[in-house]
């Protein structure tokens, strides 16, 4: 069975990021054209995850709740635009927590791997931060930079030369997305099991 996967981080990228830390649903704001987009990569068959550090968590800015009624929110405006997100992978730890899932380290990215029975090879990863691409690298993800959210500030820049070989750069999801519908088809790859709705989905 073919598996068409995108993998997202989310602050900076789906949604507007905040210096403070986006803490509750109503500071959930999405990017402008980003529910739009991930609606049109959906109808095309690819399948959307997030991974995202959520240090938030861990440094007690907010708590469970106010993460699951973030992305109550996130479903909620993107099934009204036709789209949707299977998962959410998420680190809750702060740096101190030294964990293997807090990007760059690649623990999301092998969780997501092992959920969905198959290697990441090729597959695309899209973030606004050197760690976002550096996590994705590091199991085999094409990595995409995006210049919104941190990302903003290497607009008309040439990309340093610590981000990943082969880094492709778009203005936003919406040109990622408009990229990725004019690939060909990725090559199949075998599926062990459903992960549709699995995941450390908050």
């Amino acid at each position: 069975m073919q598996t068409k996967l995108v993998i997202f981080d989310r602050d900076g990228t789906i949604n507007q990021d905040r210096d403070d830390y986006v803490k509750s649903a109503d500071e959930w704001i999405p990017m402008p054209g980003v529910l739009d987009a991930i609606a049109r990569l959906n109808h095309a068959g690819w399948h959307v995850v997030v991974a995202t550090n959520q240090s938030g968590l861990g440094r007690g800015l907010y708590d469970m709740a106010a993460l699951n009624a973030m992305h109550a929110k996130m479903h909620k405006l993107l099934a009204a635009a036709g789209g949707r997100i299977d998962a959410v992978f998420y680190c809750p730890h702060s740096p101190d927590d030294h964990c293997n899932c807090r990007k760059p380290a690649p623990g999301l990215f092998e969780q997501i791997a092992e959920r969905y029975g198959m290697e990441l090879t090729r597959v695309p990863c899209v973030g606004d931060t050197l760690r976002d691409l550096q996590a994705g690298a590091a199991v085999g993800c094409t990595p995409h930079l995006v210049l919104t959210g941190k990302g903003e500030k290497l607009r008309g820049k040439p990309l340093p030369q610590d981000y990943p070989a082969g880094t492709l750069v778009h203005n936003d999801v919406s040109a990622f997305a408009d990229w990725l519908l004019q690939q060909p088809e990725p090559a199949s790859k075998t599926v062990g099991k459903a992960a549709s709705k699995s995941g450390s989905r908050a």
